[in-house]
């Protein structure tokens, strides 16, 4: 069965390829000790998650992690509904550049695609910088098989791929920036600048950045 990380611990957990099919566009997120409806239940997580903080809030918070490199994240609520992508270019722990946007009708795939197109196209064609995502669907896609689907003409045993011109427009991206390195970083495990990029990605829920 296929295989994700979840976004509050990091831990693997599998889906079935038929609840995958069920829901098209759906990258599952949780693990069952930390599901949204576990915790509608009665049975809170240990860990935090999506607080919503404003980018100054989220700065007096947190402190670990990366403090080199481009960070990246997108969101709906409800998912598939409005949502956000956002993007924090950052050196020396400082803030070289962000952006953001909103969509009024989203999934969360498309704004972590969309997330990383845009912080591709604010980089220069030399940059040497990693770029994080917490999305493993998306890292998966782009660095292992995306290739395969474009050798095939861009189609797959599963059905139809999801999100098919995001993700063409972002592996072309990710090769007009070879010096770029795409990875993937936990979600909501206290790294600062992941943190930030959810903020940004999120704003559209807020009166404050």
């Amino acid at each position: 069965m296929p295989s994700f990380a979840c976004k509050v611990c990091g831990a693997s957990f599998e889906v079935s390829k038929a609840a995958l099919a069920k829901y098209a566009g759906w990258e599952p997120k949780y693990c069952r000790e930390h599901s949204p409806s576990k915790k509608k239940r009665g049975k809170p997580s240990s860990s935090s998650r999506e607080e919503n903080l404003t980018v100054a809030q989220v700065l007096a918070k947190y402190d670990a992690g990366p403090t080199e490199g481009v960070f990246t994240d997108g969101s709906s609520v409800p998912n598939p509904g409005p949502g956000g992508w956002g993007f924090v270019w950052v050196e020396g722990g400082e803030v070289r550049t962000q952006k953001h946007g909103e969509d009024p009708d989203t999934t969360n795939n498309r704004m972590e695609l969309k997330a990383l197109i845009e912080a591709y196209r604010t980089l220069p064609a030399d940059a040497e910088v990693r770029l994080y995502t917490d999305s493993r669907l998306v890292v998966d896609s782009i660095t292992k098989w995306a290739p395969g689907w474009e050798r095939k003409g861009w189609k797959r045993k599963g059905g139809p791929i999801a999100n098919l011109a995001l993700v063409q427009e972002l592996l072309e991206l990710d090769r007009a920036h070879p010096g770029c390195q795409l990875e993937w970083i936990a979600a909501h495990s206290g790294n600062r600048w992941n943190e930030y990029a959810d903020s940004l990605a999120s704003a559209w829920q807020r009166d404050t950045l």
